[in-house]
């Protein structure tokens, strides 16, 4: 009965002996929809017309460039931003629908982003409000 303890002991620690996992850097993949539906802004939205497979919930997987998956999740729901900065005085206005998914990913060449198994995006790499891969919809 004392050998149970160590036995078990042994075989979990076996597959961490010199396996070393590769660091990952926290960012965020921003997808913006450029639907033009006409919404309040900073409400939670969903694409629209042919892009309704942007969606709360969506399943999503960003790859690098040899197409292997790096991360998966579901999208959370978008956010309405305004298609124009000009204020045009009124509460539901053209908007497009944004979709911000904190991620931590390994450093990689470039990366792709797989929404609801629909042809992959290529994403951009931006810096100007902290560490984003981006991507605009459509392109």
């Amino acid at each position: 009965m004392t050998l149970l303890p160590l036995l078990l002991a042994g075989a979990t620690g076996c597959g961490a002996v010199g396996a070393t996992q590769e660091a990952v850097s926290p960012t965020t993949v921003r997808v913006l929809v450029r639907d033009i539906n006409i919404r309040a802004a900073g409400v939670d939205c969903a694409g629209t017309g042919p892009y309704t497979h942007f969606h709360n919930r969506a399943p999503y997987r960003v790859l690098d460039p040899d197409g292997a998956a790096l991360v998966s999740g579901q999208l959370p729901a978008g956010t309405a931003v305004a298609a124009f900065a000009e204020d045009l005085g009124v509460e539901r206005l053209p908007t497009y629908c944004e979709f911000a998914v904190p991620v931590r990913v390994p450093q990689r060449a470039s990366y792709r982003l797989e929404v609801d198994g629909r042809p992959a995006l290529d994403l951009t790499s931006d810096s100007s409000e902290g560490p984003a891969l981006v991507a605009v919809v459509p392109s």
